[in-house]
């Protein structure tokens, strides 16, 4: 156990929250668990219900990002700015005049760097959890044992391990990809399973067994290894009675991920007049 989680109430490290969604949220409740106190909580509208909400939440002020941060009697030693990633360089630049040069400032997003904190003179770093959450209960229970992509001070990795997460660095020239790399790796498999859903009247829980098995194949052989199906022994026939099956909206999306599992397979140049 580290030394955070065995601190007292009067011992408590004090943080404010920029950004009161699910990820913000989530990363907070977390830290409380392990000794944190949550002192102010901002967002875009300081009267919003969603602040108001998380204030209560945490017995902490409401009010905006320079309220929170620098308005606190001596401020906090740690600023969560879990806002869209858009919006970084502005809430940075908002706090910039008022933020403690000990304070630690950190951003959630995936896709920037800690270059978007750069108006502060303070400690600044990064710290994306690799994982879903559709809750804030939910991300709770899901950042231990979950990837994160750290970047910035040191402490961004001590968090990180606090809160039982696995940390890797990932520099600010790199996250383009690598955020590219998570939304296919989540938004992209919720958009393949709807599809799924829209051609067929099967229901979509008699594919969900398939999935799982499917990942685990992924996780035991890695990709290239994990593929069956037509096109990996490079079936033309059934592919192409597939695409004639389908609903029309549905054939460019079919083709293009039928195309990389052929180049997945090394079967593109068996393949390529169906799927071109």
């Amino acid at each position: 156990m580290s030394d955070r989680a065995r601190m007292t109430d009067d011992d408590r490290r004090s943080l404010a929250l920029i950004g009161p969604g699910r990820a913000g949220l989530s990363v907070a409740t977390a830290l409380c668990s392990l000794g944190w106190r949550v002192r102010g909580v901002a967002g875009r509208d300081p009267l919003a219900p969603s602040v108001r909400a998380a204030a209560s939440r945490f017995g902490a002020v409401a009010g905006s990002a320079g309220d929170v941060v620098g308005g606190l009697g001596g401020g906090v030693e740690l600023v969560i700015v879990a806002c869209p990633d858009g919006a970084i360089g502005a809430i940075a630049a908002e706090i910039a005049p008022v933020v403690d040069a000990r304070t630690l400032v950190i951003h959630l997003a995936g896709s920037v760097g800690v270059h978007a904190l750069s108006a502060l003179s303070c400690r600044t770093g990064a710290l994306h959890p690799l994982q879903t959450m559709p809750t804030a209960e939910l991300g709770v229970a899901r950042l231990a044992g979950s990837w994160c992509a750290i970047a910035g001070d040191p402490e961004v990795e001590q968090l990180a391990l606090d809160l039982g997460m696995h940390p890797f660095p990932i520099a600010d020239a790199d996250r383009g990809a690598y955020h590219a790399a998570a939304c296919i790796a989540s938004n992209h498999l919720v958009a393949l399973l709807a599809q799924v859903e829209a051609c067929t009247s099967v229901p979509l829980d008699a594919f969900l067994p398939l999935v799982r098995a499917t990942v685990d194949n992924v996780v035991e052989l890695r990709p290239a290894a994990a593929l069956t199906g037509p096109v990996a022994r490079g079936d033309m026939e059934t592919v192409r009675r597939h695409l004639d099956a389908i609903p029309d909206g549905e054939r460019d999306a079919y083709r293009a991920l039928a195309r990389r599992a052929a180049v997945l397979a090394g079967r593109d140049s068996d393949l390529g007049g169906v799927l071109a």
